[in-house]
């Protein structure tokens, strides 16, 4: 029986996304056949077919950090699964397709009734968002915190959980995406506008508690003026590196993994260089969950409870087919989305 996925066939721009038909995967011993229900668009994606993400896979390669779909067939020695069951994983490539065969232990249960493209918001969005609060950051109620690009994926989530910790929260965003950030419970700064360090001392006095940084770069230096002594930057991510959707010019063509790693270390040293009490700290979930998979486990699991309990409510920008998988990144790349672009099998 034939399925579709999709592949990228160069490190280039929305037009290496291609469709292909072909015979569905078979399951290997260990592992489970998944049905694909939804799967998360992310920027790490965009990263990955332009050549650059640290965990980019030789191509072609089937793009798609996060998933959740039904199991549909067991391999050998498979146990503790049913036939027809919903379960998430974060297999960081190989999730834009109908069907996508994963080491059981990859799997995690997701509980019956829940929205799969929320669900699957979760399962990188989410974790990013709690693990870089409870296990980067180690918040306490009362602190407050910056939060950059507080209306996309992992900012919405960070405002959700944010306000769950008792945080006072700080949101750099455009203009038309600030009523989002104040439903959520955060207090919008224009970075088109207005200098979110000046604005910061302004509201604060002092700086914040933590910022979270997903831009990387030299930025990392204008988020750690925005702390006060003693306070800490996360940084996750490398989206300076974009510019519409696209490698920043520049940045060269081909797979190029460790650049941009070694660049952001760079700036990761260099920050503990400069004066005052103010500690940048990397945070990775690939490596996270990989050091420590029965922590991603834990955290996935009680971040379904939530939403199953309906304490938190992700935000889906867009719903798009698996097929119109080149589109959904033309759309991510131009930026100004709410909350997360998911793809959907019907």
């Amino acid at each position: 029986m034939k399925h579709t996925r999709i592949i990228v066939t160069h490190y280039g721009g929305p037009d290496a996304l291609q469709v292909v038909e072909e015979e569905r995967p078979e399951p290997k011993d260990g592992e489970v056949r998944v049905r694909v229900l939804a799967a998360g668009v992310s920027l790490p994606d965009l990263m990955a077919r332009e050549g650059f993400h640290p965990e980019t896979p030789k191509v072609p390669f089937t793009p798609g950090w996060d998933l959740v779909g039904l199991v549909e067939r067991l391999g050998n020695g498979v146990s503790g699964f049913e036939l027809g069951q919903v379960v998430a994983a974060l297999p960081i490539s190989g999730a834009y397709a109908e069907y996508a065969c994963l080491p059981q232990r990859e799997l995690v249960p997701v509980p019956p009734g829940l929205d799969p493209a929320e669900a699957v918001s979760l399962v990188l969005n989410y974790i990013t968002a709690y693990q870089m609060l409870h296990r980067s950051a180690r918040v306490s109620p009362g602190q407050r915190v910056l939060i950059h690009g507080a209306a996309g994926g992992v900012g919405t989530a960070l405002l959700q959980l944010g306000r769950l910790a008792g945080l006072t929260m700080y949101g750099t965003c455009s203009a038309p995406s600030a009523s989002v950030v104040s439903d959520l419970g955060g207090i919008a700064i224009d970075y088109r506008t207005q200098d979110f360090v000046q604005e910061i001392h302004r509201l604060t006095g002092v700086g914040v508690d933590v910022v979270f940084d997903g831009i990387g770069g030299p930025h990392i230096w204008r988020s750690r003026r925005a702390i006060r002594s003693g306070g800490k930057v996360v940084a996750y991510g490398l989206t300076s590196s974009l510019q519409a959707g696209r490698s920043a010019p520049g940045r060269g063509g081909g797979r190029r993994r460790f650049r941009e790693i070694r660049i952001f270390a760079l700036y990761l040293a260099g920050s503990w260089l400069l004066p005052g009490r103010k500690r940048v700290v990397p945070y990775s979930i690939q490596w996270l969950k990989r050091m420590k998979p029965a922590v991603f486990r834990e955290d996935l699991v009680t971040l379904l409870g939530l939403l199953q309990q309906q304490r938190i409510k992700p935000l889906v920008a867009q719903r798009l087919p698996l097929t119109e998988a080149r589109h959904a990144h033309e759309v991510l790349g131009k930026g100004g989305l709410t909350g997360k672009l998911v793809l959907v099998n019907n």
